[in-house]
């Protein structure tokens, strides 16, 4: 079963202000990079939406084995990324998609959710944080994919999760990590507290 990783690195970072979230350093290397080196610790291929220009996010990836998707329309929100994956990862048996501002995340919980998904072909994989609360991964099989293609505005795959709430799958990952995401500079001082 061959499940291609897409991650959601084209948002505008606009509640970080001047700071672009996804250049915060985690792990000695900016986060998309540190994001895109865990995923390709658990599987390949992956592919990594990008905004245009989006110079600097380019740059931090030199020299991973990603491929970089365009999304010139990024600023209508998080659909228009998930449709230029779902369009890049044609052929897939499935598809996980990870939204990469999701610091707490491991090359682990990636593996967890691949494991289930080649376990359960049908279902979509939803990972949750260890008190049950829906978050990343989340592993969509190939029957999705047109109306993922669909998408629209920045509400992400809410649509197709509700039309197929049967045949979610939900998969705890340890502590809060499927559900901390970092969006503002008060959050990420929290979270380097937290370190």
């Amino acid at each position: 079963m061959n499940i291609a990783f897409l991650l959601l690195a084209a948002g505008a970072s606009t509640r970080m202000g001047r700071k672009d979230k996804l250049l915060q350093i985690v792990d000695g290397e900016p986060l998309v990079r540190t994001m895109a080196r865990r995923a390709l610790d658990a599987t390949t291929p992956v592919m990594v939406t990008l905004p245009l220009p989006g110079t600097a996010r380019r740059d931090a990836l030199s020299g991973l084995d990603v491929t970089m998707v365009d999304v010139p329309d990024a600023a209508e929100g998080m659909a228009a990324s998930i449709r230029r994956g779902i369009t890049a990862c044609q052929g897939a048996d499935a598809i996980l998609i990870q939204p990469t501002d999701m610091p707490d995340l491991q090359t682990s919980d990636f593996q967890t959710i691949l494991k289930t998904a080649w376990a359960h072909p049908r279902n979509i994989i939803r990972a949750t944080d260890a008190n049950g609360t829906p978050g990343h991964p989340v592993a969509f099989p190939a029957d999705t994919f047109a109306d993922l293609a669909k998408l629209k505005g920045d509400q992400g795959a809410r649509p197709v999760l509700t039309a197929n709430a049967d045949r979610i799958r939900s998969v705890p990952l340890p502590g809060l990590r499927a559900t901390t995401d970092l969006d503002t500079p008060r959050a990420w001082e929290n979270w380097r507290r937290g370190q």
